[in-house]
């Protein structure tokens, strides 16, 4: 069996730089047309001149036959002027900017301490109709790390979105149902993304049989009900949800350690994950539109025209991508389902 899509995007990725962007940007662009990639490098990505030539940057790693546009999102400080909203708006490169609360995850630690008194710079990206993507947790130590994303929605995004409903967001690798609830009954303002890996797992997968660092991001894996609601919401043709990998690479040795990096790198096959979950359940007809169309239309941008078959064909997904020395193994980068099979392959381009 083979399925033939639009070429699809992916609208939440992480490429890093220098080292790390030159080994992982191929693995994106070889499966996505488009990508939105997010600007937590160290020092972060906060003008549209320092996105630009991150840009450069992406693509000077992807080979150029390939034809990949990478799309970008600056990222929110508290300091964010409404000159750099103007030139976001301006900048056909450049999607929105990007709301870490500080301390949520890798590099956040430049982010927004106090949500709530950024409401003047909401409204001004209101008015230049600039999107926000959204990591959408609350830092406080007291919040259980499994309650962060649905206190979040509770105590900061059901009133942004309240006073400013026109402020177009997208609440970023959904974890909960209390997420999706939130995105079906906001305006068509509002989307979110959902990852392979929150379609696949429960938080039981962190745990089985010892600690499985490989299977630890941010937003942390929920409960199987949560995973069901996720299931649901992306396999159910409702345009407010789309493909977002949040495909976050670290080194085999940052994973594994005593203090191990939050991210999971589903890029060597993401839209072969998204297929397998998908026809898991019968859904394989939804795929297109999830992956290759609804996320165009939300951010206004053409669907693409090139197309991508995959098949039913089952591969082995590599134990880990090596480094620029095959030796080192601490340089690896472990993916997702490493040494597993997949049940879907892409089987040609076009």
């Amino acid at each position: 069996m083979t399925i033939t899509l639009t070429k699809p995007d992916d609208w939440h990725v992480h490429l890093r730089d220098g080292a790390m962007l030159n080994r992982v940007a191929e693995y994106t662009a070889r499966q996505f047309a488009r990508a939105l990639v997010m600007p937590n490098l160290s020092p972060p990505v906060e003008t549209v001149e320092q996105a630009l030539s991150y840009r450069n940057r992406i693509l000077d790693a992807v080979p150029s036959e390939l034809n990949f546009d990478p799309k970008m999102t600056l990222y929110l400080t508290e300091k964010t002027s409404p000159i750099q909203i103007k030139e976001a708006a301006d900048c056909e490169h450049v999607l929105g900017f990007k709301l870490y609360p500080a301390g949520a995850t890798t590099h956040s630690e430049f982010g927004v301490t106090r949500v709530a008194a950024m409401m003047n710079t909401f409204e001004c990206m209101a008015k230049h109709n600039v999107c926000m993507q959204v990591h959408g947790e609350v830092t406080d130590p007291h919040v259980d790390v499994f309650d962060r994303e649905a206190v979040f929605i509770d105590q900061v995004l059901e009133t942004v979105h309240r006073e400013l409903p026109e402020f177009r967001m997208v609440l970023e690798h959904i974890t909960t149902r209390h997420g999706i609830d939130f995105v079906k009954q906001s305006s068509t303002n509002v989307a979110g993304t959902i990852t392979p890996q929150h379609l696949m797992y429960n938080r039981n997968e962190m745990f089985k049989d010892g600690i499985r660092p490989h299977h630890y991001c941010l937003p942390v894996l929920k409960r199987e009900e949560h995973r069901m609601a996720l299931l649901e919401a992306a396999t159910s043709g409702d345009p407010s949800f789309f493909l977002g990998t949040d495909s976050a690479p670290h080194t085999r040795h940052s994973k594994e350690s005593a203090c191990g990096c939050a991210g999971i790198f589903s890029a060597v096959a993401a839209i072969e994950y998204y297929a397998e979950i998908f026809d898991s359940i019968e859904k394989i007809d939804r795929l297109e539109g999830f992956a290759s169309h609804f996320g165009a239309d939300f951010y206004r941008l053409p669907r693409n025209t090139g197309q991508i078959t995959l098949a039913r064909k089952t591969r082995i997904i590599p134990e880990s991508i090596q480094g620029s020395h095959a030796d080192d193994h601490e340089e690896e980068v472990v993916p997702l389902k490493a040494g597993e099979d997949v049940s879907w392959s892409i089987e040609k381009e076009a």
